[in-house]
């Protein structure tokens, strides 16, 4: 198997020695096209270390170039608090995140994209919040709250949780396929990072296709 490791920023010294022998290229926090496609090619797994917007940003590239299919992703936190981790039982230790990415198996979980280009991983949040929001059908939001917070959830899509509630009417938590946002102007996180401008339209779907993530049971 043909494993090729990218390393952030975010990732301070060398990578674990479970992950010795394994070709591995330092690339720029958020790494896009000209940084990850080259060096990709070929790789049936592609271990990323760094954050998660930086993992969100590799499997962005792996959309885009048709390879979701082909080659499984496997990530090294470099935050024990990563968003991802915590939605997708993802060790945080260096070691045992090292072990997993090079012996672990792949697992399909659903990719969430935005109608932005962007991906969804771990955790997504609009703060704070004064509109409208559906998931799929079911009305969740029709007022103002603190914030709105998505997590991907197998195997529907997304899971959606309004916090800091002052609403005129109101669903707690929702899931479903997609959640469609209208608001007055506020600020979208994604996976850590901020959409470079307000937004007054969201939306968070399930992707056709699912990411191979590497979860499953060391073999």
């Amino acid at each position: 198997m043909t494993i090729v490791a990218l390393t952030c920023p975010s990732w301070a010294g060398e990578l674990p020695p479970t992950l010795y022998g394994v070709t591995a290229h330092p690339v720029p926090r958020r790494p896009e096209k000209a940084d990850v496609d080259a060096l990709i090619t070929g790789a049936e797994r592609v271990v990323v270390a760094g954050e998660d917007a930086d993992l969100a940003a590799v499997a962005l590239r792996l959309l885009r170039t048709d390879r979701l299919a082909s080659v499984a992703l496997a990530y090294l936190p470099s935050s024990p608090d990563s968003p991802v981790a915590a939605t997708w039982g993802l060790p945080t230790s260096p070691v045992a995140a090292a072990e997993l990415a090079r012996r672990g198996e792949p697992d399909r979980v659903p990719l969430v994209r935005d109608d932005n280009g962007g991906l969804l991983l771990g955790r997504g949040e609009l703060r704070p919040l004064r509109g409208v929001v559906y998931c799929d059908d079911q009305l969740v939001l029709r007022g103002q709250a603190s914030r709105l917070v998505v997590t991907p959830l197998a195997p529907v899509g997304v899971d959606v949780r309004v916090l800091g509630v002052g609403l005129l009417r109101r669903v707690r938590a929702a899931h479903g396929r997609a959640v469609q946002v209208g608001c007055l102007a506020a600020t979208a996180v994604s996976d850590g990072a901020a959409h470079p401008r307000p937004v007054t339209r969201w939306t968070w779907y399930k992707h056709t296709e699912d990411l191979r993530l590497v979860r499953g049971a060391v073999g």
